[in-house]
């Protein structure tokens, strides 16, 4: 089987860096062309010697790397004001995206599913890649059929910009189908953190919770590898790791 090749977009980032990190250490199943970033005179020394040493291109025309036609996935992790662009632009050149970036609106999602289903390819929108966030919403929505209330506190790291969570508000839509209302989210952003979930469900002199930890960030790249296979037999957007478990 060939490698699939891969950009990534946001490569400096925390996610970005990591799975940039994963599909080098996974030369075996993926070929890195591309890492883009947001402004190239930013990066630093040790970052550009980095990508040299391991013969990555680094580049802040990500539009150019899609448009070279060499790429088969762009792994879309940048910012919520990019996402949308990114991943369109991608599809519109016959690159499947793989979005791990938050702040698509509902409208954005339908425009990408329309234009995943135009031009016949695949995409995937993954709030979370943990395979236990991705659990504990399946779980979460199971458990909505026995109770009535729930409510959700999700905790990031300070420098996350989107609040709530993409997480979040993807297990509250899949618990308001069972609970035929709205899950109240509270957020909290401090130091220290990475990412974490609490479910908390409660009735008559009891409650249930369910909690995923993401203690550090390569607890995400089993499922961006996943992810960047499973696209290449779609041919259509899919919303949620789950689907493609």
């Amino acid at each position: 089987m060939s490698k699939i090749k891969v950009i990534v977009a946001g490569a400096l980032g925390r996610m970005g860096s990591e799975a940039v990190k994963t599909f080098i250490e996974h030369k075996d199943e993926f070929e890195l062309i591309g890492a883009a970033v947001r402004d190239l005179k930013n990066v630093s020394d040790e970052n550009l010697e980095f990508h040299k040493r391991n013969n990555i291109n680094l580049t802040d025309d990500l539009n150019a790397l899609i448009e070279s036609g060499e790429a088969d996935v762009l792994v879309e992790l940048t910012t919520p004001d990019s996402v949308y662009e990114n991943s369109l632009f991608a599809l519109k050149n016959g690159v499947r995206p793989v979005i791990g970036a938050t702040g698509l609106t509902v409208d954005d999602i339908k425009e990408l599913s329309k234009q995943a289903q135009k031009s016949q390819m695949g995409a995937i929108l993954a709030p979370n890649f943990a395979l236990g966030a991705v659990l504990m919403m399946r779980y979460a929505f199971e458990i909505s059929k026995y109770y009535d209330k729930a409510e959700i506190i999700e905790l990031h790291h300070d420098k996350k910009v989107d609040m709530p969570s993409g997480t979040a508000i993807k297990t509250g839509d899949l618990m308001e189908h069972s609970l035929g209302n709205k899950v109240p989210i509270h957020s909290v952003r401090l130091p220290g953190l990475v990412a974490k979930q609490q479910v908390i469900f409660g009735s008559q002199g009891e409650t249930l919770t369910l909690e995923h930890n993401s203690i550090d960030r390569t607890c995400f790249m089993p499922g961006i590898r996943l992810s960047c296979k499973k696209v290449m037999e779609l041919k259509q957007l899919i919303y949620g790791l789950e689907n493609i478990l």
